[in-house]
């Protein structure tokens, strides 16, 4: 006999991909700022109450993979393989997400309307760099969870923000490298070869500290 509590959660995640996929289909033909809540709620044939019960914010429908993307780097960094330094776990956990192509670091048509449809909102642009800063945080707090310190600890910030300007800037430099090239291996190659770059100062920069093993 079926759990009634399994049954109901995955008729709400199966009512949340509706949505998330009419909106989405809306967002990239139309542009976010020219979509409306009750446009995206009539496409998923749901009520307007049931959309914000699922997504608080019209961008959280936009950014539908926020959770996920927080809780792939949370795992990573808490349940890192003992002697592999934070930074190193972040590189290995790059190049296995775009060897795996998971849909948040795909370079594709698809994945350059995403970019575009960003681009076109200053809505968007702001939940974007707030995701980012949040994204940050969660860095911050994993890293130094698995140290023993306070989130705050100068290091860990330190450690935290270097993190995502690097990977921002190898998914920014890959999307353009396919905006170009519409070749999504070049874009791939163009993701790790930042990443690897970047590592490389990350791993100089945290020498000594509590992140460097």
């Amino acid at each position: 006999m079926s759990n009634p509590t399994d049954l109901r959660s995955r008729k709400r995640l199966a009512t949340r991909q509706t949505i998330s996929t009419a909106a989405t289909k809306l967002f990239l033909e139309r542009g976010f700022d020219h979509v409306t809540v009750d446009e995206i709620a009539a496409a998923a044939d749901v009520g307007r109450m049931t959309v914000f019960n699922h997504f608080p914010r019209k961008e959280d429908m936009f950014f539908d993979r926020d959770e996920e993307i927080r809780s792939v780097l949370r795992a990573a960094l808490l349940q890192r393989t003992p002697g592999v330094a934070p930074v190193e776990t972040l590189r290995l956990l790059a190049h296995r997400l775009a060897e795996q192509q998971v849909p948040f670091l795909t370079f594709s048509a698809d994945s350059q309307g995403f970019v575009e449809t960003i681009e076109g909102s200053e809505t968007l642009k702001a939940r974007a760099r707030a995701l980012r800063e949040e994204l940050t945080q969660v860095v911050a707090h994993a890293l130094a969870e698995g140290a023993g310190h306070d989130p705050a600890h100068a290091d860990a910030q330190l450690a935290a923000h270097l993190l995502l300007a690097t990977w921002t800037s190898a998914l920014v430099q890959a999307h353009r490298t396919f905006r170009q090239k519409q070749h999504t291996g070049e874009a791939q190659a163009a993701f790790l070869a930042i990443i690897d770059r970047g590592s490389i100062g990350l791993q100089a920069a945290m020498a000594g500290t509590s992140y460097d093993a």
